[in-house]
């Protein structure tokens, strides 16, 4: 259940709902997870504008996109991560509806620390995490969890 960040100038995203939603959309799909609520209602992003003036690289432009994604601990293999950099970039690009806005935005991928998830109030481990989404297929389907 990742969260995504993105910071960007003021005015960057004429629909920042629309991208939030998409940018989670996409990386639930990477990830490849199940689609039950659990993850549908908290893998969230988060679209932060900031004044240009609080922007800026060496030359002083204030156009650049700083995306950070984190995931739990090995939620990301090799392909996976090649897959969010990519996408997230065409998202945030496709958005802003400006194609060259993709050389200028930044993916950092993190990872939280097994243990260090938390949600509804617990801190979750990865097995308790997969528990949690096993149960609640489980649910969907109307049998017991796998024991």
């Amino acid at each position: 259940m990742p969260m995504i960040d993105v910071y960007a100038a003021d005015g960057t995203f004429p629909n920042p709902h629309a991208l939030a939603q998409n940018l989670a959309g996409e990386l639930m799909t990477i990830e490849q997870v199940p689609d039950i609520p659990m993850f549908r209602k908290n893998t969230a992003a988060f679209v932060h504008e900031l004044p240009a003036a609080a922007l800026g690289n060496v030359d002083g432009d204030t156009t650049n996109v700083r995306v950070q994604v984190l995931t739990n601990h090995g939620a990301l293999d090799r392909a996976k991560q090649i897959a969010v950099v990519s996408r997230l970039t065409a998202l945030v690009a496709e958005a802003a509806g400006d194609p060259s806005l993709a050389d200028r935005t930044w993916v950092l991928l993190t990872e939280a620390a097994d243990g260090g998830w938390g949600l509804a109030g617990h801190a979750n481990t990865n097995e308790e995490l997969i528990a949690a989404a096993r149960a609640q297929l489980a649910e969907l389907r109307g049998s017991a969890p796998p024991g």
